[in-house]
């Protein structure tokens, strides 16, 4: 069966590249432009992996992290962010994220990383 991902970032250039990418892999994607669409898509479905930017309008990265934790556990969180900063992934970390990737990154690390995650 089909790993489902989540995409949640408002470059929408960035969800395009990371969808064609890891759906040669094998991943069932759905993106979110922002927190807000990103909760909604959460209610509706269940995720294996979240890959989640933290600065977005509307909803934070943080805020969508929190509920993520509150209302599907068992979904796990990869941060990514063009504003990598000790302070972001220290309350990453402290909010239940599995790990923290900054931008600009390889396609490869990425993939790698949810190969990781979802094997713990």
């Amino acid at each position: 069966m089909k790993k489902r991902l989540l995409i949640v970032d408002d470059e929408e250039d960035l969800c395009t590249i990371l969808t064609k990418s890891l759906s040669t892999s094998g991943y069932d994607i759905a993106t979110a432009p922002d927190g807000e669409k990103a909760i909604a898509t959460i209610n509706s479905k269940t995720f294996d992996v979240v890959l989640l930017d933290i600065l977005m309008p509307k909803v934070s990265g943080i805020e969508v992290l929190k509920y993520i934790n509150q209302h599907a556990p068992q979904t796990k969180v990869i941060i990514l962010t063009g504003h990598a900063s000790l302070k972001n992934a220290m309350e990453a970390k402290e909010n239940g994220a599995k790990d923290f990737i900054s931008k600009p990154y390889k396609l490869d690390d990425i993939q790698s990383t949810i190969e990781r995650v979802l094997k713990e």
